[in-house]
């Protein structure tokens, strides 16, 4: 397994990690996009991604691999289509502050929300009341869809240095269309948010060893699979899935 050996930044908690953690973890569980116990593995918990490419990047943990200068250009890329965009759109946001006063309230709340530290000052409140105030003339499916297709521009320039991990992209895009569909039911637009592969399902670790023969008899075969294949075993020696329960109960 590839392991990720490049320099990994120092993290914290900022005022909005735990909460919007919390609340995606809810969703994540209940969609079966990770499991049922999540909300209590520390691997999952942790806010540095784990070195192991086979396991995803949570987006709380996209600060220790990004670190603050790759968010800031991310977000400077971003603005820079923003006040260059139509009038329509770009109004919007000139008319609550310049260009480096957005990048910086952004980079900031990425970074707070990334596992970063305390950068955004001001937490959920803040968000919520600069999306109901400063941009509700864009909070509708016109300024959304405008919105995603110029941060998906931004994702796909080349001159973005992402690291050369493909997790990182996975975990941006989960991070954008987590808060894309939140704020689509909060203002009741069309959820627009196709910024391209988010992190693939998690499962669940099990160790056959701590099972009783029942609880082995109860797994799914996708999962019985995995549960072998972890410990080495080919599992395309065996026909079904009772040939495979079988070897699971003789460990």
């Amino acid at each position: 397994m590839k392991k990720n050996t490049r320099k990994m930044f120092a993290t914290s908690n900022g005022y909005m990690t735990e909460k919007i953690r919390s609340k995606y973890i809810a969703i994540a569980e209940f969609k079966k996009l990770l499991p049922e116990d999540a909300h209590r593995r520390a691997d999952i918990l942790s806010l540095e991604a784990p070195e192991d490419r086979s396991q995803p990047i949570q987006f709380w943990q996209l600060f220790s691999v990004l670190g603050p200068e790759r968010i800031v250009r991310i977000v400077e890329n971003f603005y820079e289509r923003v006040f260059a965009d139509e009038a329509w759109f770009s109004s919007v946001f000139s008319s609550v502050n310049n260009i480096t006063g957005h990048i910086n309230s952004q980079a900031a709340m990425w970074a707070d929300v990334m596992g970063g530290g305390q950068y955004y000052h001001g937490g959920e409140y803040r968000l919520s009341f600069h999306h109901s105030h400063n941009a509700m003339a864009l909070m509708n499916d016109k300024g959304a869809k405008r919105w995603c297709d110029l941060m998906l521009q931004t994702l796909d320039d080349p001159s973005l240095d992402l690291t050369d991990d493909p997790r990182v992209r996975r975990s941006l895009n989960t991070f954008l269309s987590f808060f894309m569909e939140k704020y689509a039911e909060e203002f009741s637009f069309e959820e627009t948010g196709m910024f391209g592969e988010v992190n693939p399902p998690l499962k669940r670790r099990i160790n056959l060893m701590n099972l009783s023969d029942d609880g082995i008899e109860a797994l799914s075969e996708e999962e019985l699979g995995d549960a072998l294949s972890a410990r080495g075993i080919d599992v395309a020696l065996f026909p079904d899935k009772q040939a495979m329960v079988r070897k699971a109960q003789s460990l």
